[in-house]
């Protein structure tokens, strides 16, 4: 019998469901399964809970309810976002794409795909710290380049990105700017006035919702195509019988994690110290991305001379579950493409942690994880 985890730090990878989500999913597994298209009072109250969650949504973002495109999770967004902005552009000149090189596959990959249909897709560097300037971004820009795509948050090291900056570049250069707010979102305050990209990637199960649902923020007037076809569904921007479930629950979390930010922050900030002072106390523990400003949740870490992958299962063994990195990249035979593209070397990388939190976790919990980590990494 496999040993059960007793202390979870892999909160970028996934979360546990709320209470709030989860009273919300409740009804519409019950009695309350209609199609939210039907015009009885099943499809009815179906329509009246997925109205709700995209308010819930829209409110986590300061956006307007109508500019979110619900979809099932980051992946799905990102997917459409660049394909979308890339096919509405299908019979112009427009055929470059500037992407960060420090993105999640579901952006890079999506690239892979446009790469393949002709479009010309350009990887913007980042410094040692992981950040992309906005001098690197306007440095590539084209008359031809139609979209650009820089996530807020990363995934590996928490690195935040100067998204306003580099929208502004973006805006007068008439270019659309998408970014992945996956990581950032339920973390950080997020204005669409403010943070100005026209595209926004959001996931449910990184803010205490359900997997299966995310959405896509699109800001009015912006030109995309639909990938989904085949139904009316989200104001005929991406057809297919919608996922009430899961939906109410995004929904829900997303009201919480907007009521709760400030606090949840702070809470996650403390113990973010408390990890790293202690980890700073580790031989040589570097703390990846360490002077950029980062979201308060992730901490990625390489332990010169430890092999992050077999020290991952050690903690396992001990009923503690950390990350290696992405979870949508693990089993990757190649070392983190995040780290590689910070000029860390492959041993630093092979030797890396990502250490995630979440509101659930307690001081004595990271007090615990830290004594194991030092048992593991300095055995006496």
């Amino acid at each position: 019998m496999e040993k059960r985890t007793r202390l979870y730090f892999d909160n970028a990878a996934t979360t546990p469901l709320c209470d709030a989500a989860r009273a919300a999913m409740q009804p519409h597994l019950d009695a309350e399964f209609g199609n939210a298209s039907s015009p009885y009072a099943l499809g009815r109250t179906a329509r009246m809970a997925i109205d709700r969650a995209r308010a819930q949504v829209a409110a986590l973002l300061g956006a307007y309810p109508d500019e979110i495109a619900f979809t099932s999770g980051g992946t799905e967004s990102d997917n459409w976002a660049l394909l979308g902005v890339a096919l509405a552009h299908w019979e112009t000149a427009k055929r470059h794409i500037i992407l960060s090189a420090i993105e999640h596959h579901a952006v890079l990959e999506a690239g892979d795909t446009l790469r393949e249909l002709g479009f010309e897709i350009e990887l913007a560097p980042v410094d040692a710290d992981g950040v992309c300037r906005p001098e690197n971004i306007a440095a590539s820009i084209r008359p031809e380049t139609c979209l650009i795509s820089v996530m807020a948050v990363n995934n590996e090291t928490g690195v935040c990105q100067p998204i306003a900056e580099i929208a502004q570049i973006a805006h007068e250069n008439e270019i659309a700017l998408h970014s992945d707010a996956v990581q950032m979102a339920g973390k950080i305050p997020i204005n669409v006035l403010e943070f100005g990209a026209d595209l926004i990637t959001l996931s449910a199960h990184k803010i205490g919702g359900p997997k299966g649902a995310g959405a896509l923020w699109i800001r009015r007037g912006q030109r995309m195509k639909a990938l989904l076809r085949g139904g009316g569904q989200e104001r005929g921007r991406r057809a297919g019988t919608e996922n009430v479930l899961a939906i109410a629950g995004f929904g829900a979390a997303a009201q919480i994690a907007h009521e709760n930010l400030e606090t949840s922050a702070a809470h996650l900030i403390k113990l973010r110290e408390q990890l790293e002072n202690g980890l700073h106390k580790l031989t040589n523990a570097q703390i990846n991305g360490e002077n950029a400003p980062r979201a308060p949740h992730i901490t990625n870490v390489s332990l010169a001379g430890v092999r992050a992958e077999s020290l991952a299962l050690n903690l396992d063994l001990r009923g503690i579950a950390i990350g290696t990195g992405s979870a949508c990249a693990s089993g990757a035979l190649e070392p983190s493409h995040v780290l590689a593209a910070m000029n860390r070397s492959r041993e630093a990388a092979k030797s890396s942690l990502r250490i995630s939190l979440g509101p659930q976790n307690a001081a004595s919990e990271i007090d615990e994880l830290l004594q194991v980590l030092g048992e593991l990494v300095l055995p006496v």
